[in-house]
């Protein structure tokens, strides 16, 4: 199955694939997932706050795409400062990824972002953080229009 808008028939983007991650999950919230080269392998556990046993050592769907986003919009902001022959490279970058209901049912996530490099002033930083937010991370298009992500910058 494929799907071809985002709900609002909006098209989706169409990409030429340079890398492609693969995992596999089982058991969904109370189980374990791995990805296929091995590198990743992780228990799951729904968190006692949604209900759940909480077991220790385990992580949520959520910790995966705070350190997924994380990452990637650190990358996108260190290659957006290259361009502009700044050093972003050392930029901490903090995902907080929510879960809860959603008003239309269901449920949805929410996300803030708290970016902190006192290397560079805080207008620079706000103006790369801004173009590697609207322009390059592929987490920050995927999100757009479907995730409230809200973005915190702290320069020098």
């Amino acid at each position: 199955m494929r799907t071809a808008d985002k709900g609002d028939n909006t098209p989706m983007d169409q990409i030429k694939p340079l890398y492609t991650a693969i995992a596999t999950a089982t058991g969904g919230r109370n189980g374990h997932t791995e990805s296929s080269d091995g590198m990743v392998k992780v228990d799951l556990s729904v968190p006692k706050e949604m209900g759940g046993p909480g077991r220790p050592n385990t992580a949520t769907p959520e910790h995966l795409f705070s350190a997924g986003y994380a990452a990637c919009f650190g990358g996108a902001l260190d290659f957006v400062g290259k361009q502009h022959k700044k050093d972003a490279s050392k930029a901490a970058i903090t995902c907080a990824t929510s879960i809860g209901p959603r008003d239309g049912g269901g449920f949805g996530i929410s996300v803030k972002m708290h970016v902190e490099d006192k290397s560079l002033p805080q207008t620079e930083l706000a103006a790369l953080v801004l173009e590697a937010h609207e322009n390059i991370c592929p987490y920050s298009h995927a999100t757009r229009g479907n995730v409230d992500v809200r973005i915190e910058v702290v320069g020098a």
